[in-house]
């Protein structure tokens, strides 16, 4: 497929501009609390919560229950 279709029918498959920008940031909130608690679980040898964080989706909410209630921190 040439570039300048991949162009025309992208186009023609229009999203409004306000869902874009929900998804975008739904996807950039799950990415971050993502981050944190798979550093967090990694930090802490949790491999099992490591995997589960990594491999299920929850846009955010099991990440932060993992944060608050499962983790422990790492005193220094």
């Amino acid at each position: 497929m040439e570039y300048q279709q991949f162009i025309n029918i992208m186009a023609s498959c229009s999203i409004p501009s306000g869902l874009f920008t929900f998804f975008l940031l739904l996807a950039i909130w799950s990415l971050i609390w993502k981050g944190v608690a798979l550093w967090r679980a990694g930090r802490n040898s949790h491999k099992a919560w490591f995997v589960v964080l990594l491999v299920i989706n929850t846009l955010g909410i099991l990440e932060i229950i993992y944060i608050f209630f499962f983790s422990k921190k790492k005193q220094v």
